[in-house]
């Protein structure tokens, strides 16, 4: 049934149910009115505006929950589905709109696929930039130096080997810049080495304690999979350092059935009523890439605790090898 019928419905039942009480009930209408008259037909008005209102607010309940879906669609938290009341004009209306989400999370997916995939080829090459221009050059003014600096003399020996040590910790950290920006680790010896390195590079630079708990039997993921398991717990680490104010953070990665779920926890002053920033969405539009699930929440203790699921497709059973000729 259509909104507009489902609207003149409830109406003509409540005047009709008026209409009928008139008939029936013996009630008369003076000229002029009497008092007890008045408040009959005063009574009866309030009683038919009640019901009226009552009918309506049942009848149009699918358009007020309508609206409050609309009013928190996250297309970076998917998933919120309206359930359809019947065929109606308000069933269609619900039905039109989460098909309308769908594809739009659909969209928002390939887009952020796109621009993650840009963006992760800019970090590639500013990080070969980095290594062989700039950190060529720079290992080249430290040779120079340290000729210089062999050469020279009294106070001006000094000053050179300080600029030495100078130049030595700026090339240092354009290194570490590189490596946070293509992490070759990853690449190189997986996801759990990378997550190593990672975690004893940030204690290193930080001062936190960080504790790592690598589950055993991990099932494996592919290469987009480790990518954003990795930035995502590179993100969640940088958070803490910059925002957190704790002491301890630790870093867990372990399987459930069908799935690996990476877990970065600290006991710092928690999130709060804090938005999600720049940082956060980037996370979320990572999870979305693959179809994972990002919960950020606070802990029993009062800290964070920032939970990526990747979901894992199982894999094929193998085929029963065919007998060898001339075996029974």
């Amino acid at each position: 049934m259509s909104l507009f019928w489902r609207i003149f419905a409830l109406n003509a039942l409540v005047l009709g149910v008026a209409t009928a009480l008139l008939l029936w009930a013996p009630v008369t209408v003076s000229v002029p009115v009497l008092l007890t008259e008045a408040v009959i037909l005063l009574g009866g008005l309030g009683v038919m505006l009640v019901a009226n209102a009552a009918l309506l607010r049942v009848g149009l309940a699918p358009l007020d929950r309508l609206t409050r879906q609309m009013a928190t669609v996250d297309l970076l938290r998917p998933g919120g589905r309206l359930p359809v009341p019947g065929h109606g004009g308000v069933g269609e209306l619900i039905h039109t709109f989460n098909e309308m989400i769908e594809r739009l999370e659909a969209e928002r997916a390939a887009s952020s696929a796109r621009a993650l995939n840009a963006q992760e080829s800019e970090r590639r090459r500013i990080a070969q930039e980095l290594h062989d221009e700039v950190g060529q050059s720079m290992t080249a003014v430290l040779l120079t130096l340290k000729r210089a600096a062999d050469q020279s003399g009294g106070p001006l020996r000094d000053d050179m080997r300080l600029a030495q040590e100078t130049t030595r910790s700026s090339l240092d950290e354009v290194r570490r810049l590189a490596r946070r920006l293509r992490p070759g680790v990853l690449e190189d010896l997986g996801l759990v080495s990378a997550l190593t390195s990672l975690a004893v590079e940030f204690a290193t630079h930080t001062g936190l304690r960080v504790e790592r708990r690598f589950g055993a039997g991990l099932p494996g993921l592919d290469r987009v999979g480790e990518l954003v398991v990795y930035r995502v717990a590179q993100e969640s680490l940088t958070n803490v350092a910059r925002h957190a104010e704790a002491g301890n953070v630790t870093l867990e990665l372990t399987s459930t059935p069908g799935a690996v779920t990476l877990t970065v926890t600290d006991d710092g002053r928690g999130v709060g009523l804090a938005r999600d920033g720049a940082g956060i969405r980037g996370m979320r539009e990572r999870a979305l890439l693959l179809g994972a699930s990002l919960d950020i929440g606070a802990t029993g203790r009062g800290g964070t605790r920032v939970r990526l699921t990747v979901p894992v497709a199982p894999l094929a059973p193998l085929a029963p090898a065919a007998p060898e000729e001339g075996l029974p």
